[in-house]
């Protein structure tokens, strides 16, 4: 095993294990903190809804948590590419597709691991227990037995079934498939289809294909053994209702003169040749995962007219399943569906294949780095980050489950149900999702890293690296480093390390302390102070990323952050009086936050502010977000004439002036802020109307710290920073030294994005 692989590994497992193990648990919705509150939950409360329900069944949807609840089940005979591995080895996909769920469409899941091969056990299994669930989402059961097992429980269960790894992969390509016939303005019933592959996702995405217009007789599949044609006689049930009767017996004779190649077999079969003879304007999916079955590089080289696809978020056009199946549940739940049917699949093909036809929202552009992302050969479906995909597709699912009749709800207002889904999720909750992705398609920026013989500051930099995100320079002792990695059984090419004090940087300190002492010498730092602070790693690092050497900088801290400034100062502002302040992300379930100033100023004047208002602005801005701004305090617009009231009033009186178009408002309490149906009531008159506010200006640092690590604790939100702001340029941020592998890696990937926005 290579190092880099060994590493992967290493840090998979890590991920897996690291506090507590796996990735979903359980969370209480529901008050518990008072004898009443157990007594309404259990004995003898709980009696009232068991009765409701034992006259009413559908009161369960009322009462229980059953209409936001799915089952993902598995038998572990067909996991990922790793085949049958068993249901025990299967269980850490199937806690990720319930992240995934939850993640992506706000769906409650429990796993459910079935130990049994035989089809009639696991069926009946199946159904003993589908009357917890809303929905089941049937995952990596391999074929033919995923066929019958799907079609047995959808007929006899009340509720959604769908077989993901059959389904999810059809819908998805078909509405690749569909825009991608309207880009070489073919027709989709003249178009002549090769599948190469005959397991449960080709069969089901040959299925789809011909619901949507192909022709029978124009779909040729093939597996391991070649063709499958009318004249094989190894033929099961399923395979034989795609038997061709073309003279045709491999691969290679199936290709010439196809219009669609649908790739969901093994790497490396398909051949720049094979791609040669196909048709003008060539469709290509090749989705066999993780190495497609021909490489980007090579179809793209074997003509020029061609469209490819994978499934690989590295290449444009990325069938991933994750574009589906949440939102394709969310809208059966929410209509309560007993079925996911032909309409209802369909439904969700022509929503995407439209929502790649749209305008893209910055956020989406952002989040990859692309501001050209647009309807044609590389953009044929949507990137899995858009925010739009849960009120599109779910939208259209649940209107298709009410028109095909399958819906035992109706909704109302169309509009407002979209608008709860958006709501449900908070637009933009993926930020940090986006904010990778945009890093992630883009050259991995170097970041200079103070702690850099740090064990969590080393772990970080292997994920950094691993993932392509970003070059780590780990300024440190080169031999502490070495041990570190020993001891821990981690691997990292010596190339990141930095010994600041060593011999070899002898050369480069020198360097650094002349340009120092060019910034400096009027700030009264003499050259011997410069040659000194060559030998700390603060400004050593600093200097780094000031003489070109790394893009930005994450500077360890032991006690006070302010003090930890005092060389940030130096060099990257223009003189004592410069504004500068520090933001946190607060990421809740609503969305994310932005909380000004956490780091800096004890007690703001009202300059300061003012300033940090805008500052914190623009970076947000810089998020591909609006900002919404409260300034915060004890009072609401003048219900108290106190001195930090009145700063806060008179800071809003500027902001007014000064910005007209930024929308910010105050002073007011938290509760006014954060309730826009109460601000709308009491205080009309407020210039922030009825929308959501995302950014909190706390009136001095004891009320910020206080207010952030109460969110991060009691109220389970993840805090990501603190981000400096104010600099001449962003490319430094301090985070304390006891810091988590965790917040170093989110804090690296966040000033890695602010470089490239400023380049």
């Amino acid at each position: 095993m290579g190092n880099n692989a060994k590493s992967k590994k290493e840090e998979a497992l890590l991920y897996h294990s690291e506090g507590r193990p796996g990735k979903i648990e359980v969370i209480p919705t529901k008050p518990y903190s008072t004898q009443k509150d157990l007594s309404l939950a259990y004995s003898p409360g709980v009696a009232e809804p068991c009765l409701a329900i034992q006259e009413t069944p559908d009161d369960a949807y009322k009462y229980t948590a059953k209409g936001n609840l799915v089952a993902v089940i598995s038998n572990g005979t067909a996991v990922l590419g790793l085949g049958n591995i068993g249901a025990m080895a299967g269980k850490p996909v199937m806690e990720g597709k319930g992240l995934l769920f939850k993640t992506f469409a706000d769906i409650d899941v429990f796993d459910i691991e079935v130990d049994t091969k035989d089809t009639e056990q696991f069926i009946e299994t199946v159904k003993n227990i589908s009357v917890t669930f809303g929905g089941i989402n049937l995952e990596d059961i391999k074929a033919p037995e995923c066929f019958v097992i799907e079609e047995r429980l959808k007929e006899e269960l009340p509720i959604p079934v769908m077989h993901d790894d059959q389904h999810g992969t059809a819908i998805i390509s078909s509405a690749a498939l569909l825009n991608a016939l309207e880009v070489v303005g073919k027709r989709i019933e003249e178009a002549k289809v090769v599948v190469n592959g005959a397991g449960a996702a080709a069969v089901s995405c040959a299925s789809l294909y011909m619901a949507l217009g192909i022709r029978p007789e124009n779909v040729v599949m093939c597996d391991s053994k070649g063709v499958i044609s009318v004249r094989r006689k190894d033929l099961n049930p399923i395979k034989a209702r795609f038997a061709t009767t073309r003279e045709v017996n491999t691969l290679a004779e199936a290709m010439v003169g196809a219009d669609v190649f649908l790739g969901l077999s093994i790497a490396d079969v398909l051949t720049q040749e094979m791609v040669r003879t196909m048709a003008k304007d060539p469709i290509v999916f090749a989705l066999a995962n993780p190495n497609p079955e021909i490489s980007y590089e090579n179809a793209i080289a074997s003509r020029e007219d061609i469209i490819f696809a994978t499934g690989r978020s590295d290449y444009p056009n990325q069938v991933n399943n994750v574009l589906g199946f949440p939102y394709i549940f969310r809208g059966a739940l929410d209509v309560r569906a007993t079925k996911i049917n032909e309409e209802m699949k369909i439904a969700a093909v022509r929503a995407l294949a439209a929502l790649a036809k749209e305008p893209v929202p910055d956020m989406v552009a952002t989040a990859y780095n692309d501001n050209n992302i647009s309807f044609g050969r590389k953009y044929l479906i949507p990137k899995a980050l858009d925010p739009r995909l849960i009120s599109c597709i779910s939208v259209a699912v649940a209107k298709a489950a009410i028109d095909s009749g399958v819906a035992r709800h109706k909704i109302p207002d169309w509009k407002a149900y979209a608008e709860e889904l958006d709501k449900r999720m908070g637009r933009d909750d993926k930020l940090m999702r986006s904010i990778r992705s945009r890093v992630a398609n883009a050259e991995p920026r170097r970041i200079a890293f103070s702690e850099g013989d740090r064990l969590s500051t080393l772990k970080a930099a292997i994920h950094l690296v691993n993932e392509n995100l970003a070059y780590p320079l780990l300024v440190g002792s080169r031999k502490k480093i070495e041990t570190l990695l020993k001891e821990n059984h981690l691997t990292l090419d010596s190339r990141y390390i930095v010994d600041f004090q060593g011999d070899a940087e002898e050369s480069r300190r020198g360097r650094y302390a002349s340009l120092l002492y060019s910034k400096v010498s009027r700030k009264g730092i003499r050259m011997s102070e410069a040659i000194s602070y060559m030998m700390r790693r603060d400004w050593f690092t600093l200097m780094m990323v000031d003489s070109g050497d790394a893009d930005t900088s994450i500077l360890g801290y032991t006690h006070r952050y302010n003090e930890s400034l005092v060389p940030v100062r130096q060099i990257f502002t223009t003189n004592s009086n410069t504004t500068l302040a520090a933001m946190e992300i607060v990421t809740t379930k609503y969305g994310p936050m932005f909380f000004a100033d956490m780091a800096v100023n004890p007690s703001p004047s009202v300059e300061d502010l003012v300033n940090i208002a805008v500052m914190t602005a623009r970076a947000v801005r810089n998020f591909g977000i609006e900002p919404v701004i409260a300034m915060l305090s004890h009072s609401n617009f003048g219900t108290h004439n106190e001195p930090l009231a009145s700063k806060i009033s008179k800071a809003v009186e500027i902001l007014h002036y000064q910005y007209p178009d930024l929308l910010v408002d105050g002073e007011m309490k938290a509760d006014i802020a954060l309730n826009k149906k109460a601000r709308m009531e009491f205080y009309p008159f407020n210039k922030l109307g009825d929308r959501e506010i995302n950014v909190l200006i706390f009136p001095n640092l004891s009320s910020a710290n206080i207010s952030y690590k109460m969110m991060e604790i009691l109220g389970g939100a993840e805090v990501n920073g603190p981000i400096l702001m104010g600099l001449t340029r962003s490319c430094v941020h301090l985070i304390p030294e006891v810091a988590s592998t965790r917040a170093i890696r989110n804090l690296s990937v966040i000033a890695a994005a602010e470089t490239i926005s400023t380049k």
